[in-house]
């Protein structure tokens, strides 16, 4: 009897049964590996897998800086500009311009931060340069030409230019612009972010400080803020007895009158060198002097109405000749106009709360008052002023605000304001 007539070989399992009849051949004939059973492993399935062959040493991997070429016809290189800089970058409209001696230089698009991690607006100062960085926050990104303004991580450089707000924080710029910027950039160059642009203006005012030539008075007795020695000057709080702490000092750890540190006094060669920072704040009523991102000395000022703002006013003496000084004034608006409700839509229903924040920053912005009358807001200690005189150099700076410091204010930084 043939398997035929048992059906086992009709239709397709005749098929079935011609190919497993040629495997099993195929595998009787197949030279056996050392490693297979008697039946072999056609297959692979019970052999080692093969050794991975590495190289001795990989190369090392470098990341390519994004490039910004598509925007560098609206950014040309520029050289090297006489006086001293500002850097203003508008949030609104998503630029950055370069003023030197008071006139505007270059301008370029920019890219600021998104929705959640935004740019911070305010007054700063270029604390930290190079010329290819890499974040030590989002995954190595290279930050080529790299400007710090904040060492919590907001920083100047190139970068990709979506034609928006697309960063974490940082600005970032063209590549030709941001070389031609690094290249002549020094450590205290003057940053400034706000959110419509704003421009210096030639300005003057008696209030302002003017040179004066140290003077040598060996019978007066030096007095210390805190930890940080004053030059022998009799600074107003001296005549109540009490010495001020200075930035960042407990005040109940600082010494009082009685037990007074011995400061020996310096060479007017020791004295530091480079433009004065000046900062007056309405909001904790002091005067405080940093140099070379150190501070100086703090001491209070009188302030004939409190209640009155005074705005955010920068005042920048750009060039020094003779007892003579030419400034000039930024002013920073301390709020803004919301965009109206466009026409056709439904206009969205305003809490209490923003309501009140509206009409706030509609009123701050009707009685913004101008840098000459800020000025006339505050008197400053004689003392103070004429140490400051003996500081100033060009490039120095005065910096009048309603608000107090911000907390990224410290060690190896200029003074840094935040604004609404």
């Amino acid at each position: 009897m043939s398997l035929s007539e048992f059906g086992w070989l009709k239709s397709s399992a005749r098929w079935t049964y011609l190919v497993l009849s040629g495997a099993f051949g195929l595998a009787v004939l197949a030279p056996q590996p050392a490693a297979a059973d008697f039946f072999g492993d056609p297959l692979g399935f019970f052999s080692p897998p093969p050794p991975m062959v590495m190289p001795d040493e990989m190369p090392p991997v470098r990341r390519r800086a994004p490039h910004s070429t598509k925007y560098d016809k609206d950014a040309k290189k520029f050289g090297k500009p006489a006086g001293p800089i500002a850097i203003v970058v508008s949030i609104a409209k998503q630029r950055v311009t370069l003023f030197a001696d008071g006139k505007e230089i270059a301008a370029a698009p920019v890219s600021t931060g998104v929705a959640g991690h935004e740019t911070p607006l305010g007054v700063f100062a270029i604390i930290a340069k190079a010329r290819y960085h890499e974040s030590n926050i989002y995954s190595s990104a290279p930050m080529p030409y790299m400007e710090r303004i904040t060492w919590s991580g907001i920083a100047l450089h190139e970068g990709p230019l979506p034609g928006h707000a697309a960063s974490h924080g940082c600005i970032r710029m063209p590549g030709s612009f941001a070389s031609s910027l690094f290249g002549f950039t020094k450590l205290g160059a003057r940053v400034v972010v706000t959110r419509d642009p704003v421009a210096p203006v030639a300005f003057s005012s008696p209030q302002l400080f003017v040179p004066k030539k140290p003077e040598k008075q060996p019978d007066e007795v030096p007095v210390a803020t805190g930890s940080v020695a004053v030059t022998p000057v009799v600074l107003a709080q001296a005549q109540t007895n009490a010495a001020a702490p200075s930035i960042g000092v407990n005040p109940a750890t600082a010494p009082d009158a009685a037990r007074e540190p011995k400061v020996e006094k310096k060479a007017e060669t020791a004295r530091r060198k480079g433009p004065v920072s000046v900062f007056v704040s309405r909001k904790t009523g002091r005067l405080y002097v940093r140099q070379d991102f150190q501070p100086l000395f703090d001491v209070p000022v009188s302030v004939a109405e409190p209640d009155k703002p005074w705005g955010t006013h920068i005042f920048t003496a750009m060039e020094i000749k003779d007892d003579q000084v030419r400034w000039t004034a930024l002013s920073i608006p301390s709020g803004f106009v919301p965009k109206a409700e466009s026409k056709g839509k439904r206009a969205a229903k305003l809490s209490a709360r923003e309501t009140e924040r509206r009409a706030k920053l509609a009123a701050d912005l009707a009685n913004a008052p101008s840098p000459d009358v800020a000025l006339e807001r505050f008197e400053m200690p004689k003392e103070a002023v004429d140490r400051i005189g003996e500081l100033l150099t060009p490039g120095s700076s005065l910096i009048v605000s309603d608000n107090g410091l911000s907390d990224e204010t410290g060690l190896g930084t200029d003074f840094v304001v935040a604004t609404p």
